[in-house]
């Protein structure tokens, strides 16, 4: 199994071992020695739908309370549930076990402060440094207590309605729901359901081993075929973890994160309700960055990763930033990425406009974007690769300004995404595939 620490969502600590049974316990060891020198205290753990999750539940559950930390056991719960309930319980610390969009055989932790947010560096190298030492249990009678939180679910789907505008209803809506067969599986058909709306459920029925398997956020095809066949007035396509989420209008035309990234913003500019400007990322669509000059609405990018997003968002004290990907971060509202929470703010922008997905969609137009992944050895840099930094050159000179071209490394396996962006789509389709087949000649 591959070893992922969830660079995508808040970042978990960057450690040396493979994803075992044995790190996991060690691992739960290390953090309940941690955040135990500030007194007993508990730690919710929750996960999402993957076969191995049972077994790296029991092994960090056990690491804990053999340091003396008390545990809650949360179940299967969107990533940004755990942050969510990690704050309303008081707790330490929120420990997610999830791989994100990943197949079913890859695995990793994400990690929340007691306030929904990552951990500082100071306590993530002190867990990574405390891994390191002997392992010894406290005193029996220090031992810390384990129990489930049986009513998560019913929580965290009254948190995600109450992000809803209470005047509004999804009466009438006919809305199909993709949710990977991952963690947001019987969260989000019910804040939906709840809110009115006439639900068809897709990735639905997790089985251990198909969560994000030709379903969900990266395959949004399905939602957009779903949509069509079943005459719904759009869909909502979330990832594995629920942190992502990319939506499609009536027509089965597909919505990506940077469109409703703009709607988003858009709609808060016209109610009044915009806090400074908008934070995408290098591989957000030119697209995005023309229509927010075009509305005055300042706009600045990060390196790709949400939690890039999140720290310049607390940086310029801005509230509204997100990924092409779909992971939007909405300050005012959560402390993560939330795709349900994502979605109701656009459906929000439905009804307060009184205009359809599809027509919010057009008030951006993007710009031919294509993006190759390369596989390469764990271990490769960029940089590494002589023949490419000429290539790259030799690209941007064929674009002559029209465009941009961007190389980096997958922070979740070991890929090279090769993305080119420009006007002309004959163009960059050329340049992509040729840019493409050099960094895989390059990589071996």
């Amino acid at each position: 199994m591959k070893r992922y620490f969830g660079t995508d969502g808040i970042r978990g600590m960057v450690g040396a071992e493979p994803v075992t049974a044995e790190f996991m316990l060690r691992l739960g060891w290390a953090t309940g020695k941690v955040f135990s020198r500030q007194g007993r205290g508990r730690i919710l753990i929750g996960k999402d739908t993957r076969i191995s999750g049972y077994m790296f539940e029991s092994a960090i559950e056990a690491g804990l309370a053999s340091a003396g930390m008390d545990v809650l056991l949360l179940g299967p719960m969107p990533t940004p549930a755990i942050a969510y309930l990690t704050r309303t319980f008081n707790a330490n610390a929120g420990i997610v076990i999830s791989a994100s969009h990943n197949p079913y055989y890859d695995n990793g932790i994400k990690f929340f402060s007691g306030e929904g947010k990552k951990l500082d560096d100071e306590i993530e190298n002190a867990i990574e440094a405390q891994i390191g030492s002997e392992m010894q249990m406290v005193e029996s009678k220090h031992i810390g207590k384990v129990s489930r939180v049986d009513d998560a679910a019913g929580r965290y789907i009254e948190f995600c309605k109450s992000c809803f505008p209470s005047s509004y209803n999804l009466k009438g809506r006919k809305i199909v729901v993709d949710c990977a067969h991952g963690a947001a599986y019987h969260i989000a058909p019910s804040v939906f359901r709840e809110l009115g709306a006439e639900i068809v459920e897709v990735g639905a029925e997790p089985d251990g081993f198909n969560i994000n398997q030709e379903v969900g956020s990266t395959y949004p095809e399905v939602i957009a075929r779903k949509v069509k066949e079943e005459k719904a007035d759009f869909g909502i396509a979330l990832d594995g973890d629920g942190d992502r989420v990319v939506m499609v209008d009536q027509a089965g035309e597909v919505v990506d994160g940077d469109e409703l990234l703009l709607i988003i913003a858009l709609e808060r500019k016209r109610s009044g309700r915009l806090e400074g400007g908008v934070v995408g990322t290098l591989m957000s669509n030119f697209g995005l960055e023309k229509a927010l000059k075009n509305e005055q609405i300042p706009f600045t990018r990060t390196n790709v990763g949400d939690r890039y997003v999140l720290s310049e968002l607390q940086k310029k004290n801005w509230e509204i930033g997100g990924e092409s990907s779909g992971h939007i971060i909405c300050l005012d509202l959560t402390s993560t990425g939330d795709g349900i929470i994502s979605a109701l703010q656009v459906i929000a922008a439905m009804e307060n406009s009184g205009r359809s997905l599809s027509e919010l969609k057009n008030m951006m137009q993007k710009y031919p974007q294509r993006m190759i992944s390369v596989n390469c050895r764990q271990g490769t840099s960029i940089e590494s690769l002589q023949p490419v930094d000429h290539a790259v050159k030799a690209a941007e000179a064929k674009l002559n300004g029209t465009g941009r071209v961007l190389l980096r490394l997958s922070g979740t396996e070991p890929v090279i995404r090769v993305m080119v962006e420009g006007e002309n789509h004959e163009l960059v389709e050329e340049l992509v595939q040729d840019l493409a087949d050099i960094v895989a000649q390059a990589a071996g």
